[in-house]
């Protein structure tokens, strides 16, 4: 696969059209090398390009300071936002017609000039049906289980760029694919990242007084079935989500937690009650993308053993190609979870609780994916951090 450099290389400095094709290069390698995010950074020596792929951010390129602006002032050009306006962040989506894909750019200003991120959705190929993400039978199984409930609270929870919308949509796809049009599916999304057959799906406009909160009120008096919701982002759609629950509704939501546990003790801190958590919340799964060893097995089960700063070295050489997921599943179902959560337990508590019952926690899942040589202890420590 050819670099960037070598790409950017073959445009001419100063012709008309230099800077537009510095940014369709941006765009359109950034995609074909699977990169998920784009960082582009001003600074005292130009302005930085960084790709995060496979969850990790490597510099790619530094553009003259020169430029810096005008590279910044065309996305905005693309992404429908103020190009006078450098002293505010901005967001906005370049429109299908002029990309592949969906992507949303958002710009900041900072101390050299305004710093730009591209997020790049999946294309709907990526977005697979639920057997087919990777996830294990003991996880893929309660999931697939509590899609044909007819009421309740299916949350999917994890830090950005740890798969929700991939896994929500898959769940959606689902839905469809064993229901057909005997259930009636609809969204509320921010943005609709890809179109799925069989659901009618709406975008929120702040703007416009259409924010979350107010289109799920509104979507309940269009007699759905199940309803999902991009992202609860504050207490007050938290609140509408867990009504509509109640009110004889399949909701389906993501929402930014560290784990599964950390999930319902921060709903239970923006003011859910814990009666109403423990009667309508079904399932809480929590997820992460892990690197995967190019080729699994590469690696001895000495290197595998907890590292010393003296062996860190010995895994320079290891090669990645790809993630896959882990999932940790929490059933509230059980009577002594559903008092701890009543008791308004903390997460200690309620992470004790869980794993009496039953539950295996994300770092479980991990340490088999290292004794079965799919990924390495780095890779674990680096996603998850060390186990509390």
């Amino acid at each position: 696969m050819r670099s960037f450099a070598a790409v950017v290389q073959k445009i001419a400095p100063g012709q008309d059209m230099y800077v537009p094709m510095i940014v369709d290069a941006i765009l359109s390698e950034s995609r074909r090398h699977h990169a998920s995010d784009v960082h582009l950074v001003p600074g005292e020596d130009g302005l930085r390009m960084q790709w995060r792929i496979d969850g990790v951010l490597t510099t790619v390129a530094i553009f003259d300071s020169e430029i810096s602006a005008q590279v910044i002032a065309r996305l905005k050009v693309l992404a429908g936002l103020l190009t006078y306006r450098t002293d505010v962040p901005q967001e906005g989506r370049i429109a299908r017609e002029k990309v592949t894909g969906e992507v949303r750019v958002a710009t900041f200003p900072t101390l050299y000039g305004e710093k730009a991120a591209i997020r790049l959705f999946a294309d709907s190929q990526q977005l697979q049906r639920l057997q087919e993400l990777g996830f294990s039978p003991q996880v893929l199984a309660p999931l697939i289980e509590h899609l044909s409930e007819t009421a309740g609270v299916i949350l999917l929870t994890g830090p950005s760029g740890s798969g929700k919308t991939t896994t929500a949509y898959a769940c959606l796809r689902e839905i469809v694919s064993e229901h057909g049009d005997s259930r009636c599916v609809v969204t509320l999304e921010d943005p609709i990242e890809v179109a799925i057959p069989g659901v009618s799906q709406s975008q929120i406009r702040p703007a416009a007084g259409f924010d979350l909160a107010t289109g799920l009120k509104s979507l309940m008096r269009q007699d759905p079935d199940v309803i999902f919701v991009g992202e609860i982002r504050d207490p007050k759609t938290a609140e509408t989500v867990f009504q509509a629950a109640l009110t004889g509704h399949l909701v389906i939501t993501t929402f930014h937690a560290g784990s599964a546990i950390e999930a319902v003790t921060r709903l239970l801190d923006m003011g859910i009650e814990p009666y109403l958590l423990r009667s309508t919340l079904r399932l809480v799964a929590c997820q992460r993308l892990l690197r995967k060893l190019a080729i699994e097995g590469q690696l001895s089960s000495e290197i595998q053993k907890p590292q010393t700063s003296s062996d860190k070295s010995s895994l320079d050489s290891v090669s990645y190609s790809g993630r896959f997921p882990l999932m940790e599943i929490f059933d509230p179902a059980p009577a002594e979870t559903g008092r701890a959560i009543l008791d308004r337990a903390d997460a200690r508590r309620l992470a004790i609780v869980a794993k009496e019952v039953g539950m295996t926690t994300l770092h479980d899942h991990a340490h088999e994916a290292v004794l079965r040589m799919q990924t390495t202890e780095s890779e674990v420590f680096r996603v998850l951090g060390r186990r509390s």
